[in-house]
């Protein structure tokens, strides 16, 4: 075990706190989208991506969280080459996965808004596909990251110590230029494409809900047609999700890129870089946690039984 700095032992209790409040988040909302699914009480059309958004955040947490952790706290060769490439093959489907629902997740509130029958048959029909779709991101994913096994090594053996240090806890081989460009094109279209089409859809959103507040304010007609309150707060809550996500991965690919770009990149920087890149999968649960209201009304409802019980 190597000798534990301060720096190292305030970024150990930093991820420990990150990795806490993430698996705590997601855990939580993995079972109360498990529980509504299974009984069929109050299901709402996005609960199904729902639970594959929370499933891949906790994943993504774990994956990077923990070991983060170990490596703060001093523990430096506690993966073999199976550890490693188990774990970040498991973080780049996750990651992968989150990105691709969230993508789905804006198209499918446009969609809502841009109807005249929100809860009719495109409701219907997105809730049908859903459970569908999340199963084919997943596989899509699998498929598109199977190289990253092959690229990776454990930093137990000292012969892995010279190798692409990309990771505390893994080390990275030499690339092979057409592997390499090939995976990066995949790779990167992926992520272009979901991010634009997210920038779209919140665009749209921002600008539709500008729109029908102006119309609104037009209108003194109290019997005129307002959109609920519910999809308005369904479509507040997606476009924090977004914005979320576009602010958490631009920062965190800028920073990748730069540890990328030295053999021997700063330490701090790859912290860094791995904070803001599981900081959406930390706080994504608690913005749909504030914003469901079957979950407030729980809390609500407890704390005015409690205050009755005490009077």
């Amino acid at each position: 075990m190597e000798v534990m700095t301060q720096g190292n032992l305030e970024m150990g209790v930093v991820f420990l706190i990150q990795t806490a409040a993430g698996v705590l988040g997601n855990s939580f909302l993995l079972c109360i989208y498990s529980y509504t699914l299974l009984t069929g009480q109050k299901v709402r059309p996005t609960d199904p991506i729902l639970n594959h958004l929370v499933f891949a955040n906790n994943l993504v947490v774990l994956s990077r969280g923990i070991p983060n952790t170990m490596s703060g706290f001093g523990w430096k060769y506690f993966l073999d080459d199976t550890g490693c490439k188990i774990l970040l093959y498991l973080f780049r489907v996750a990651r992968g996965v989150s990105l691709n629902i969230t993508c789905l997740l804006s198209g499918f509130q446009v969609t809502t808004l841009c109807t005249r029958n929100p809860r009719g048959k495109n409701s219907t029909r997105f809730h049908k596909c859903f459970g569908f779709c999340g199963c084919l991101f997943w596989i899509l994913q699998l498929l598109v990251n199977g190289y990253v096994p092959l690229n990776v090594t454990g930093t137990r053996h000292k012969q892995n110590v010279s190798l692409h240090m990309q990771y505390k806890y893994c080390s990275t081989g030499p690339p092979e230029p057409f592997a390499s460009s090939l995976h990066l094109v995949l790779f990167v279209s992926n992520d272009v494409i979901c991010l634009v089409f997210m920038i779209w859809a919140s665009v749209s959103m921002v600008l539709f809900l500008q729109g029908h507040m102006e119309r609104v304010r037009h209108i003194h007609n109290p019997f005129s047609y307002r959109r609920p309150d519910h999809e308005t707060r369904a479509t507040r809550t997606i476009l924090t999700l977004l914005s979320m996500f576009v602010f958490f991965y631009c920062l965190s690919a800028i920073c990748t890129l730069c540890v990328g770009l030295h053999r021997k990149p700063n330490l701090w920087l790859m912290d860094i870089s791995v904070f803001l890149g599981t900081g959406f999968s930390v706080l994504s649960p608690f913005v749909l946690i504030s914003s469901d209201t079957r979950i407030t009304q729980v809390f609500h409802f407890g704390s005015k039984k409690k205050i009755i019980f005490i009077i």
